[in-house]
């Protein structure tokens, strides 16, 4: 498969689009990383292991947002983001539906920190679907190799 990567080309709107992407990936997960933290304290006494779960998840995050701007090749650090993003979305609507495990169950959106998570874990979510979601699966080694390239 002969293809000419976007990094080879001077001034490739592709380049362009994914380091604007991969900013955006960036500032999300740090963003996560700080509105988690931030509520660190009051989960480690409300429900121990969600406090945890929150310092954990940061970290993660925090790691993520680290390797897309550091690595030369991030496609591990956005796919972790992604699933991390998603995971804490799901937790966040399982928690205020049917509740979590040991009765851990929030009432309301704890304003700004609800609605400002849901959008930074939602942005890199988008962010990754739009970086990696435009292109057809590799079928063959190679092509599994070049989509970690890029």
């Amino acid at each position: 498969m002969n293809s000419t990567y976007a990094k080879d080309v001077p001034n490739s709107t592709h380049a362009q689009d994914v380091t604007v992407l991969t900013g955006t990936a960036a500032c999300c997960a740090v963003g996560n990383a700080v509105l988690h933290t931030l509520m660190v304290p009051d989960h480690l006494e409300e429900k121990f292991y969600i406090g945890v779960l929150f310092v954990v998840g940061s970290a993660i995050m925090l790691a993520v947002a680290a390797g897309l701007v550091f690595m030369k090749r991030p496609a591990a650090a956005w796919l972790i983001g992604a699933l991390v993003s998603l995971g804490m979305i799901v937790g966040f609507a399982l928690s205020r539906t049917v509740g979590l495990p040991y009765g851990y169950h929030e009432d309301g959106w704890e304003a700004p920190y609800g609605p400002l998570s849901l959008l930074v874990e939602g942005l890199f979510v988008l962010a990754f679907l739009v970086r990696f979601g435009a292109r057809p699966l590799p079928r063959t080694l190679n092509e599994l190799r070049d989509f970690a390239i890029r």
